[in-house]
C-alpha cells in the first residue's frame, strides 16, 4: 500500500462565525491510500479547539508512512483495531483520515459503495442542515434568504441569541436547530429553550462546556426541548456517558477517529435509544462523503460543509434541497478535482 498527502486551504463562501472562534479559510489535509491500481481518500481539517493543524497531522503521518505501506491490509477493521487505534488513540483527527481513506480504499477493492457492503437501506435519510454561522443579524437574514433549505442549523452564542432566533422567524417558517458551542450556562440553557420552543426550534446543540455533566443532566431534567451533545461525545466511551446527560449525540468522524469507530459509536447511542446524528468538520467533499455512509443510522444529519465552501476540491455526495444524494459508485464516492 502507498501513503500520499495533500494539503489545501478551502476558502469559505461566508466568514464561518461560532461562538468562540470565525474563520475564512479552512486548512484540510487529505490523506491517499492506493493499493492494486485504487486509491481511497481521507480528510482531517485544521482545528484549534483540538489542537490540529496540517503541520502536525503531516508530521504524524510521516512518521507512520512506512509501517502503514508494510502493513497487511485485510479488511478496515482489522486495521482501524491491530494498526490505527493503538498508534494514534490520542490523535483522532489523523486516525480519522487515514481510517476514512482505508474505508474508501476497501470499497473501491471490492467496487461496491460502503454502504452497499454493510447493507443498509438508503431510502429514507435524514434531510441535512444548513447551517447559519454567526455574524451580524443582517448578513445572517441574508445568508438565509439565498439559500432556501427545508431545516437550518443557526449557530448561537452571542449576547443577543434571541434577537436573533426572532429575527431569522420573521422571514422563514422553517424548522430551526440551535448550536450553542459551549456557549451558555445552563441557567441560560433552560431559560433560552423555553423561548426557542414558540420559535419552531427542534432541539439545541452542546449548551454548556464538553466536560459539564453534572450540570447537563439537571439541563436535561428541566429543560422543554431535547439537547444534542457535540464536544461532550468524542470517543467511543463517551456515548455511555453523555446518555443520563443528553438525549442524542452528534457523532463526528474527525473527532471520533474515523468511520470504523463512529459506526460503532451511533450503533450504540441507538442501542441505548438515544437520537443519533452524523456532523462534520467544513470539510470538502471528501470528508462529507464518508460520513455521509453512516447516514441510514442517523435522525438527523448536518453534512453541509462542502456546500458552505467558495470552491469543493472533490465530489462525491450531493445536496439537492437538504436531501443528501449518495454516490452509487465504489467506497465512499469521494474523489479529487484537484489531481
Amino acid at each position: 500500500m502507498k501513503v500520499s498527502f495533500y494539503h489545501f486551504n478551502l476558502e469559505m463562501a461566508y466568514p464561518f462565525g461560532i461562538s468562540r472562534s470565525v474563520h475564512t479559510v479552512q486548512p484540510t489535509f487529505i490523506v491517499a491510500l492506493t493499493q492494486d491500481g485504487q486509491t481511497g481518500y481521507g480528510e482531517a481539517t485544521q482545528n484549534r479547539y483540538y489542537g490540529v493543524t496540517p503541520e502536525n497531522l503531516q508530521a504524524g503521518l510521516e512518521a507512520l508512512k512506512h509501517e502503514i505501506e508494510t502493513y497487511p491490509f485485510k479488511t478496515p477493521e482489522d486495521f482501524y483495531d491491530r494498526f490505527l487505534y493503538p498508534r494514534l488513540k490520542n490523535f483522532r483527527f489523523l486516525m480519522a483520515a487515514i481510517d476514512e481513506a482505508a474505508n474508501d480504499l476497501y470499497g473501491k477493492l471490492l467496487g461496491k459503495p460502503l454502504w452497499q457492503i454493510w447493507g443498509y437501506n438508503i431510502d429514507n435519510l435524514p434531510l441535512s442542515t444548513y447551517t447559519i454561522a454567526i455574524d451580524d443579524i443582517e448578513v445572517m437574514k441574508r445568508k438565509l434568504l439565498e439559500k432556501p433549505w427545508p431545516v437550518y442549523k443557526i449557530k448561537l452564542g452571542t449576547g443577543h441569541d434571541i434577537e436573533i432566533v426572532k429575527n431569522l422567524r420573521n422571514i422563514t417558517d422553517k424548522p430551526f436547530r440551535i448550536d450553542a458551542n459551549t456557549a451558555w450556562t445552563a441557567t441560560q440553557t433552560i431559560e433560552n429553550a423555553k423561548l426557542l420552543k414558540d420559535l419552531d426550534v427542534e432541539f439545541i446543540e452542546q449548551p454548556l462546556p464538553y466536560d459539564h455533566f453534572d450540570e447537563m443532566r439537571k439541563v436535561k431534567s428541566e429543560i422543554v426541548l431535547p439537547v444534542i451533545a457535540d464536544e461532550s461525545v468524542r470517543t467511543e466511551k463517551d456515548i455511555k456517558k453523555c446518555q443520563e446527560s443528553f438525549d442524542g449525540v452528534n457523532v463526528k468522524l474527525v473527532k471520533a477517529g474515523g468511520i470504523t469507530p463512529a459506526k460503532r459509536m451511533l450503533i450504540e447511542a441507538r442501542q441505548l435509544g438515544m437520537q443519533t446524528m452524523i456532523g462534520c468538520m467544513t470539510e470538502s467533499s471528501v470528508g462529507i462523503s464518508a460520513a455521509a455512509q453512516l447516514l441510514p443510522l442517523c435522525d438527523y444529519a448536518d453534512l453541509d460543509g462542502a456546500i458552505l465552501l467558495k470552491n469543493d476540491i472533490a465530489e462525491g455526495i450531493s445536496l439537492d434541497y437538504g436531501k443528501i444524494i449518495l454516490s452509487q459508485t465504489a467506497g465512499t464516492g469521494a474523489k479529487l478535482l484537484t489531481l
